[in-house]
């Protein structure tokens, strides 16, 4: 499963989230691709996925949070798209 976040620099909410929520989907998913996608520098991506708002998360090329989630979010999101992967 790949998890990809965008955000922009100076994103202070972003900053704050990144690690916490890199560790959730790692704890929660197994052979996990995190990646943090500067959107400056991932613009024409950003816009294929429909990116408006940051920070957003994409799960597996599709778009599933456009703000920032909790921790519980998240770990239910990964855990509802991991079923029938095992």
């Amino acid at each position: 499963m790949k998890v990809e976040m965008f955000y922009t620099p100076g994103c202070p909410e972003c900053i704050a989230a990144h690690a916490r929520l890199r560790t959730t989907a790692q704890k929660t998913v197994k052979n996990l691709e995190w990646r943090e996608l500067n959107v400056l520098d991932e613009l024409d991506y950003a816009v294929e996925l429909g990116v408006l708002t940051l920070p957003s998360i994409a799960v597996d090329g599709k778009l599933v949070f456009t703000s920032m989630p909790t921790v519980a979010q998240l770990r239910t999101a990964l855990i509802e798209r991991s079923k029938g992967r095992e």
